[in-house]
């Protein structure tokens, strides 16, 4: 048996560095428990009811906590996903699992028709993926991943066969989606950006016509309370949105300019391009590990948090903002997702004064008001604690509010908010979202990437992307 064999053979249910107390807590228990249940062999679904098949960005979280587990299922976690990538670069947001009956999740590839719709952008063949993305979390995670366990990555050529991928990911995102000409990434629906209903959205949704109610069945109120989902209104402009899409065959606009792509709806979201930027970060260490160099990534990076601050800004609000680009100007709404730039390492020390003082004021609340932060404004009209993004907490920005705070100096804050994350995690049941100011759950139990951000806290008390420069020559 060759070395990667052996590595191999050790490793696949074994974790990498194995400590015995934290190996024993109830909590790394528990979380290992749901990332096992919630395994299909090559890939982890969020939850076995309410999301049965991959999702993109769901998975590049998974394979931050399973890295604790196993590197080898973290590294087949991304490996999976990134199998799927279209031919011009997209990592599309579903990657759907054949054996599950059609009518168990909604939009459903037959509505996708991702193989035939998506030939002229390069769908791939061999496997059915819905048409639209999300946000690009998948350098950071394959970096972290291959530190986990960096003599499996080299044997197994971990990031070499990864790394053309992410670039050309990034390449789509940075010349096919910059909608608005200013450098940063556009969405052109809603459930890219991840956030699905939040109250960001509302202007931009307006414009667009609903599909009838009788055309399409939510197959997600099987599984949760209504109250607590997305409006069917909201539903039948989701529906629209993506239709349209798909009947342009998936076409997106170049140049600052809609094109052939969808124009009833495109945002430049702060969440989204902040994660786009760590991404690039992440990007330049691969390239550096590589041989490869990184500088010219780092640069791109900085430019890119540049434009996101020239564009996004808000300083009467003291954070982030949307910019609807077919309605002009920044959206006057308070998200969470205005509050994740706090992770990129290179933002301006006045820029972070403001973002946590956003964070812990009024609006958020948190160490205060709040035991987690929530998803919108406590103190908007729209503000609901249970209404999937318009309100409750959830505890994949949390983890990056966590990991920001920690990187930028704030431990105390960072430290308490993680307590309250592993807390909230386990007394949960590893919930979906919870409500912000009690911690009670809501939506889903068992959910994926809580359990396996709960994971990464437990064993990663302090920021693995410390310092995400490095000196390596400029040939990235």
């Amino acid at each position: 048996m060759d070395r990667t064999a052996q590595l191999i053979a050790h490793r696949t249910e074994t974790s990498v560095a194995y400590d015995p107390a934290v190996h024993a807590h109830p909590l790394h228990v528990g979380a290992a428990r749901v990332l096992e249940q919630n395994w299909t062999g090559t890939s982890t679904v969020p939850s076995r009811g309410l999301y049965p098949h991959q999702w993109s960005w769901d998975s590049a979280f998974i394979a931050i906590g399973l890295r604790h587990l196993s590197a080898l299922r973290a590294q087949t976690e991304l490996e999976t996903l990134l199998s799927a990538q279209w031919a011009d670069g997209r990592v599309p947001h579903i990657v759907f699992n054949p054996s599950v009956p059609l009518d168990a999740y909604f939009p459903s590839p037959d509505f996708w028709r991702s193989s035939t719709a998506g030939r002229a952008a390069g769908a791939p063949r061999g496997v059915e993926t819905s048409g639209i993305v999300q946000p690009p979390v998948h350098a950071l995670a394959a970096w972290l991943v291959h530190l986990a366990d960096p003599e499996l990555s080299r044997a197994r050529g971990f990031l070499a066969r990864l790394h053309p991928r992410l670039a050309a990911w990034h390449r789509y995102l940075l010349h096919r989606r910059d909608l608005g000409g200013g450098g940063l990434a556009s969405v052109v629906h809603p459930w890219e950006q991840g956030m699905d209903n939040a109250p960001s959205w509302d202007a931009a949704l307006a414009r667009v016509t609903p599909a009838p109610a009788r055309s399409f069945r939510r197959a997600d109120l099987d599984h949760g309370a209504p109250e607590d989902r997305p409006t069917d209104l909201d539903y039948g402009r989701y529906v629209r949105l993506a239709a349209d899409y798909r009947d342009r065959g998936y076409r997106d606009g170049t140049g600052g300019s809609y094109g052939d792509g969808p124009s009833d709806f495109a945002v430049e979201d702060p969440s989204f391009n902040a994660l786009l930027i760590a991404s690039e970060h992440a990007l330049a260490r691969i390239a550096h590990e590589l041989g490869a160099g990184g500088t010219a990534r780092h640069a791109r990076a900085e430019r890119l948090t540049a434009a996101l601050i020239e564009r996004l800004w808000d300083p009467r609000t003291g954070q982030f903002l949307c910019r609807d680009l077919r309605g002009g100007g920044l959206v006057p709404e308070r998200g969470v997702s205005g509050l994740i730039p706090l992770l990129l390492p290179t933002l301006p020390r006045d820029t972070v004064v403001s973002l946590v003082r956003t964070l812990t004021g009024p609006h958020f609340g948190l160490g205060t008001a709040t035991r987690l932060a929530p998803s919108y404004d406590l103190l908007g009209e729209a503000f609901d604690p249970h209404r999937y993004w318009r309100g409750p907490a959830w505890f994949n920005t949390n983890w990056l509010l966590e990991r920001g705070l920690r990187l930028h100096g704030e431990r105390e804050r960072a430290d308490a908010l993680r307590r309250a994350l592993l807390d909230t995690a386990q007394h949960s049941g590893f919930a979906e979202y919870v409500d912000p100011y009690t911690g009670e759950a809501c939506g889903a139990t068992g959910f994926g990437w809580t359990a396996a951000l709960a994971l990464d806290l437990l064993h990663t008390p302090t920021f693995d992307l410390r310092d995400m420069r490095d000196k390596g020559g400029d040939r990235a």
